[in-house]
């Protein structure tokens, strides 16, 4: 079995930290109900880059190619490799939450859950009777979350953000760019993707702490509070040192040789060495001689010296193509590594191995590639690869097989504007 198995989460949540905590918690076991808007869902159903595109606007009258709102609606809410990435292995129901019998919908399927997930702005679901107070009362193993940007208290709770509002003002932001340069954000949103690790694993907390006590729990998860936690070694920086870190591109402000190098073909190579290494790094830049100086021989001495230290391996390293770099490093046990673009990783010989790409099978999209959850188990099932829903996929056997809905009601509700 796979550990999660059993545990039924009702997500009322959508865009990308929240279904991405409850797609890693899917593909572990749990059943996941996700709870969208009738006609168009989760917005990144509407998000680029959706697959086939370029074959849906082909199809399209020529002089309508270049309409937006026409493509939109050819493309339709099942081809957005975004949505894909973050919402596999979920059970999808369409409920309008404004109506009442709606809100009676989802307060039955809270009633039998372990966990309700939630990123609506605070207050809002308050006022829809949807809230913890509101819920707590029908299930008392209920574990509810609220994510939001700034909390649920405090002088900023009122507000809203997103991802890189959060690396802004959680600080990220201010790390991440070259020396002398501006502020510049991560490649990824990874203010989003670590809230929904960080919400993932208060999930998984509130549950084994459910076995405890017996009883569920309410979360208040803020998203700029998540960014700050993740701080660590540079607020241990200015605790320790006053330090308002600078920004220093790829190199790290307490450690020499820390540093992405360019080599001589271009290419680009990272290199990080502990003491032990400092002496075979040298040797395999033919620098032997100098960097038996006493003065570099510790990392606090490289660190005094960092301007002349990267000077020298810059100098060097230019000398060598990046494969020769990479080579001459596994030789010496030196720890380094290639800095790949995306295509080099998602088709090294490695990841294959490991399985990290799979394919799943979308029944507009056909077969899609998607990234494997990175776990490896013994004695559970690993995660299997599964398939997103479609809008609204499951609400039938959802609303029949849960609540116990004939079809006649089922389809009351769905004519009445409720589902």
């Amino acid at each position: 079995m796979k550990p999660l198995e059993g545990i039924t989460i009702v997500e009322l949540a959508r865009v990308l930290a929240c279904p991405f905590a409850d797609m890693l918690l899917a593909e572990m076991g749990a059943t996941v109900i996700k709870i969208e808007q009738p006609g168009r869902g989760d917005e990144t159903r509407g998000y680029e880059p959706f697959v086939g595109a370029e074959a849906v606007r082909a199809e399209l009258p020529e002089d309508r190619r270049d309409d937006e709102e026409a493509i939109a609606a050819a493309i339709g809410t099942e081809r957005s490799a975004y949505f894909y990435a973050c919402n596999r292995g979920k059970q999808s129901i369409t409920v309008n939450l404004r109506h009442p019998e709606g809100q009676a919908i989802v307060k039955r399927l809270a009633a039998d859950a372990d966990v309700l997930l939630e990123n609506f702005p605070t207050g809002r679901l308050a006022r829809l009777g949807l809230d913890w107070p509101a819920l707590q009362p029908l299930n008392e193993r209920l574990i509810y979350v609220s994510c939001t940007g700034f909390g649920q208290t405090g002088p900023l709770a009122a507000r809203k953000g997103y991802d890189t509002v959060f690396q802004a003002m959680g600080g990220l932001m201010s790390l991440t760019g070259e020396a002398g340069g501006g502020p510049v954000k991560p490649g990824l949103p990874v203010a989003d993707l670590t809230s929904g690790l960080w919400i993932a694993l208060a999930v998984l907390s509130m549950i084994t702490g459910r076995h405890q006590t017996g009883k569920g729990g309410y979360l208040d998860f803020s998203m700029l509070d998540g960014q700050i936690s993740l701080l660590t070694l540079a607020a241990a920086r200015h605790f320790a040192l006053g330090e308002i870190p600078a920004r220093l591109g790829t190199e790290h402000p307490g450690r020499v040789p820390s540093a992405t190098f360019r080599c001589k073909d271009g290419g680009y190579v990272h290199i990080t060495g502990a003491d032990q290494h400092w002496a075979p790094l040298c040797e395999l830049l033919g620098l032997a001689e100098w960097g038996a100086d006493k003065r570099f021989a510790t990392n606090s001495g490289r660190v005094r010296h960092r301007v002349e230290v990267m000077e020298r391996l810059t100098a060097a390293i230019a000398g060598l193509t990046r494969q020769e770099l990479c080579d001459a490093c596994d030789r010496a046990a030196v720890p380094a590594g290639p800095v790949r673009d995306l295509g080099e990783v998602l088709h090294d010989d490695h990841v294959t191995a490991r399985g990290l790409v799979q394919d799943f099978d979308h029944p507009e999209a056909g077969a899609f590639p998607a990234l494997a959850l990175p776990f490896k188990f013994e004695g559970f099932d690993n995660p299997e690869l599964s398939r997103p829903p479609t809008l609204g996929e499951h609400t039938d056997t959802i609303l029949a097989g849960r609540l116990g809905m004939g079809s006649d009601e089922i389809a009351r509700l769905r004519a009445e504007g409720a589902i």
